[in-house]
């Protein structure tokens, strides 16, 4: 069993008992966004294993971030533990030359309360409360707005900036997987050169005014209205952003 307790610690979550309502999902999805980064800093010095004692060790309890397939896959252990109904899902990611990735590219998760909704906290700079599956139309967030689409079997979560058209971002089906089902992409995505997680260092986090990435050397802060960029001198002035930004200590 997971400790709750700890994990609820872990994301700053004030609210009240967790029970399985929707008010609970957002809060905790948007809670998580906040506080736990989407980063890949282990790749490649230290093998990402898809077990739920090694995720809550990592995330929880040495305050690390992680991508997809862990912060992903130990929310839904923790929304389960909740007494939420979750699905894990695959997901291809949308690539630059209009194509999506393979089968398991990325892992997003389904929320069945009495509606239907889309939960990812593992996918960086994204929505920050969960969305409502079967809601067509567009829905808010900031300047920003999501949609989900659908044809058949396949469906779409699509992005747009404000005065921008809309963009893929990954597709996916609703046909149930399992965690350890992932394994060979994490495994991929961690050891591939034509990988984008062994290209280059990335550290992200949701700030309620924007967003704060460390990308290699680059420090970039972002709010609605103004984004700033600097190159950092030195590992030593990486290490202190990591600290300060970050809670991280590598």
């Amino acid at each position: 069993m997971l400790d709750i307790s700890a994990y609820l610690r872990r994301i700053d979550y004030c609210g009240p008992t967790p029970r399985p309502t929707p008010q609970t999902l957002q809060a905790l999805h948007t809670a998580h966004m906040l506080t736990v980064p989407f980063e890949n800093l282990d790749i490649p010095h230290h093998p990402i294993i898809l077990d739920e004692a090694a995720l809550f060790d990592k995330i929880v309890t040495r305050r690390r971030g992680g991508f997809c397939y862990e912060l992903n896959g130990l929310f839904a252990a923790l929304l389960r533990e909740l007494g939420f109904d979750v699905t894990l899902l695959s997901a291809r990611v949308a690539r630059a030359n209009g194509d999506f990735g393979p089968d398991f590219d990325h892992l997003t998760l389904l929320i069945a309360l009495e509606q239907r909704w889309l939960a990812d906290v593992g996918f960086g700079d994204s929505f920050r409360a969960p969305l409502r599956l079967d809601e067509p139309g567009e829905q808010h967030e900031g300047a920003r707005s999501y949609r989900l689409t659908h044809e058949d079997q396949r469906w779409l979560m699509l992005q747009r900036d404000a005065g921008a058209d809309w963009e893929p971002q990954y597709a996916f089906t609703l046909e149930p997987r399992r965690h350890a089902d992932f394994a060979d992409m994490c495994h991929y995505h961690q050891t591939a050169p034509e990988s984008s997680f062994t290209q280059r260092r990335i550290c992200s986090r949701a700030t309620e005014a924007g967003r704060v990435t460390l990308s290699d050397m680059k420090l970039i802060v972002t709010t609605q209205s103004e984004r700033q960029e600097r190159t950092l001198a030195d590992q030593a002035e990486y290490a202190a952003a990591l600290r300060q930004y970050f809670g991280i200590d590598l």
